[in-house]
């Protein structure tokens, strides 16, 4: 039977990104009223790096989605993402950067911000991770591998709007452990996102969390 089409991709096909027991992520970004992801703006011509010592995730649930957004160059674009998702989650040593390259007169440049250190944790409720490549050493307790998307009730729920088959392929779990994190993201949004701690610099050249 022919899978479903949206927005031009095949969901059958997408399926493979999905990898089981090992596909939760770290939390970056910037706190948003709305907790809403990637469905309600265009996301930017550059994903961004995170590593994290440990989070501690409850309510997690994960499913396929697509990001449309931009090229540097303002070409529309869209990208292949696993959307994991929190009800709360707490983080430790966590760093996030972004590269800028070609800036006139100026080249490259590297924005680089940490946060959760020194026995301090980053808390936020309601988090949604656009991710495109993940690493890390990841427990799960109470997993459900292969649900319909729709039907992942742990976590926080799908995004009205966004582009995802809630028939689709998702997995959830009642509570995930990360440790050593390192991920490769385009959006992140969450209903509170606290950061304690927070430090943020910018440095000529690339300068990269890994």
């Amino acid at each position: 039977m022919e899978s479903q089409v949206r927005g031009g991709t095949r969901w059958k096909r997408f399926a493979v990104v999905m990898v089981p027991s090992v596909a939760a992520t770290a939390a970056i970004g910037v706190a948003l009223s709305s907790g809403a992801l990637a469905a309600s703006f265009s996301v930017s011509g550059q994903s961004f790096k995170v590593t994290a010592g440990q989070l501690d995730g409850t309510g997690f649930s994960q499913y396929g989605a697509i990001d449309q957004g931009y090229t540097l160059k303002g070409e529309k674009t869209a990208h292949p993402v696993a959307v994991s998702a929190f009800k709360h989650a707490e983080i430790t040593n966590m760093c996030q950067s972004v590269v800028t390259p070609d800036i006139p007169l100026i080249g490259t440049v590297s924005l680089k911000l940490t946060a959760g250190t020194g026995g301090k944790k980053v808390e936020a409720d309601n988090l949604y991770i656009d991710v495109e490549q993940l690493s890390a050493d990841a427990t799960f307790h109470n997993i459900d591998i292969g649900v319909a998307a729709k039907d992942a009730s742990k976590g926080p729920g799908m995004v009205k709007g966004e582009q995802a088959n809630p028939y689709g392929f998702a997995q959830q779990a009642e509570s995930a452990t990360l440790t050593d994190v390192k991920q490769t993201a385009w959006a992140t949004t969450a209903g509170t996102f606290k950061l304690s701690g927070l430090k943020m610099s910018l440095h000529k050249g690339v300068n990269e969390c890994y």
